[in-house]
């Protein structure tokens, strides 16, 4: 330290207060406290490979100094009246114990559905040989619009979870209904006649009834019904499910006992996209529909799929050991790319599966546990878990799911909105409709092809916007013509 460096540092501290010195039993404790210099040093520091704190001495102004060879701006610090010396005993740098938040023990726990709906229906109809199913959770008040979602191919009605979770969070009195198609979810055949039930609905707060099972009887019966050559096999075709569609809203309003239907915003991903663009354009829900959204499917681009999708069936796992580990296959080959989405969705994606059943298994690592509240089949009982849907069946009906859908999307009367996550999606129909303003277009680039799982904030925020661009009751401000008339004829002295 320079001559004039000492000077400054000295004229500091006299401006400083004194500080009075330490008790005597306060000063001992502190020296019996100092570990041994050097490489006797031992005790907790010593365990933490942690050197001993450097020496001070006290001036005779009363304040503290580091030693000759620290800078200025060091003994400026150290001499600070409110500076904290560390106790030696206490482990700064130790690592914090217990599960770390975010790990694998908290990352693929399944969430319940009652986490995101307040009803579930088991409805049927004498013209269906289905109990359909659906996540419900109605409108309160009789003016808050009631958003219908359908999901895609080989997913359920709880892909929509996460997103209308952030829609009641906008819109806390809308209404959401997401439906479980044919095929899919908990949407199952009809037992025999015999032990048939009648429509029924599970709230949250009760208990859940168990969903009915698949007869084979009943299948059989449903194959003879819907014209199919192959016993089991489901009609899937667009009409169908449009049908589907508007048979689940009906015996919705019958079974919530509504006295008129709410204003409605259909939102479909992929193949639902497809099927509400159907619904729509056939006008048989009336004025009551105030628009659509379709979620990141284009004509062009889903016929081109088609031509991989088998080589992508054929390519994922056909079993898991647990549900867990197919959550965690989603969130690793980045299907699904929000794990609190995955969460709730994927174990509706799943059935038990028959012990030793074959096909490429999902690597699971033994050493991993998941905290779950059931016990779920896995490797020490034989047993598995699948998919629920089996998309190869479904193939004859691949085509006639997007044939013509970018004219019927730009034909059907009410608002549009089309969601991609990339804009080389579009095709020629669509980007000639851009141009011209029939629709509204958002793309989000970061997003997979599940785009109301991936960013289901981002999605919640455009389909509200949506909904108030396309609410009937919003009122048009007055024109200027009529407001400046007015203020000409409540003027004093005008005659």
């Amino acid at each position: 330290m320079s001559e004039l460096q000492r000077s400054f540092a000295k004229a500091k501290l006299q401006s400083l207060p004194f500080d009075p010195p330490l008790p005597p039993n306060a000063v001992e404790s502190e020296q019996s406290t100092e570990p041994p210099a050097g490489n006797e040093a031992n005790g907790d520091d010593a365990k933490d490979g942690l050197k001993p704190l450097p020496e001070r001495r006290v001036s005779q102004e009363g304040g503290t100094v580091e030693d000759d060879s620290s800078s200025a701006s060091s003994a400026s610090s150290a001499s600070s009246a409110g500076t904290i010396r560390p106790e030696p005993r206490r482990r700064l740098f130790a690592r914090p114990k217990g599960p770390v938040p975010g790990s694998v023990r908290a990352t693929y726990t399944p969430l319940p559905w009652t986490f995101y709906f307040q009803q579930e229906l088991h409805l049927t109809s004498p013209t269906s040989p289905l109990i359909h199913h659906a996540y419900l959770t109605p409108p309160s008040t009789p003016t808050a619009p009631l958003f219908i979602t359908h999901h895609g191919a080989g997913s359920s009605g709880l892909s929509f979870a996460a997103c209308t979770a952030e829609i009641r969070k906008l819109v806390p009195e809308a209404g959401i209904l997401s439906i479980d198609a044919r095929g899919h979810g908990e949407t199952v055949l009809k037992a025999p006649p015999s032990s048939s039930t009648a429509s029924t609905a599970s709230t949250a707060s009760t208990p859940t009834s168990t969903p009915p099972t698949l007869d084979p009887s009943a299948e059989e019966t449903l194959a003879k019904t819907l014209g199919q050559s192959k016993a089991g096999k489901l009609d899937m075709s667009l009409d169908t499910l449009g049908h589907d569609f508007e048979r689940i809203l009906s015996l919705t309003v019958a079974e919530m006992k509504w006295k008129e239907l709410p204003d409605l915003i259909l939102v479909g991903h992929s193949l639902g996209g497809a099927v509400i663009t159907h619904v729509a354009r056939g006008g048989r829900l009336g004025s009551k529909v105030l628009g659509y959204a379709v979620l990141d499917v284009v004509e062009g681009s889903a016929i081109d799929a088609l031509q991989s999708m088998q080589s992508y069936l054929s390519s994922r796992p056909r079993t898991f050991p647990t549900v867990e580990s197919a959550i965690e296959w989603h969130i690793r080959s980045r299907t699904i790319r929000t794990s609190a989405s995955a969460r709730v969705s994927v174990p509706s994606l799943l059935k038990p599966g028959p012990k030793g059943e074959g096909g490429a298994a999902y690597p699971f690592n033994p050493t991993t546990t998941f905290p779950t509240s059931r016990s779920p089949p896995g490797k020490e009982s034989g047993e598995t878990w699948t998919w629920r849907t089996d998309l190869g069946r479904t193939e004859p009906f691949w085509k006639e799911w997007f044939v013509g859908l970018s004219r019927k999307f730009l034909e059907a009367r009410g608002g549009k909105l089309l969601l991609l996550a990339g804009t080389d999606r579009l095709d020629r129909e669509l980007m000639i409709g851009q141009m011209q303003g029939k629709y509204q277009l958002q793309v989000y680039p970061d997003a997979g092809h599940f785009i109301q799982e991936d960013l289901p904030e981002k999605t919640a925020i455009a389909l509200v916007d949506f909904w108030k661009r396309n609410d009937g009751r919003l009122i048009a401000p007055p024109k200027v013509s009529s407001f400046l008339s007015k203020k000409q004829s409540s003027a004093p002295g005008l005659h």
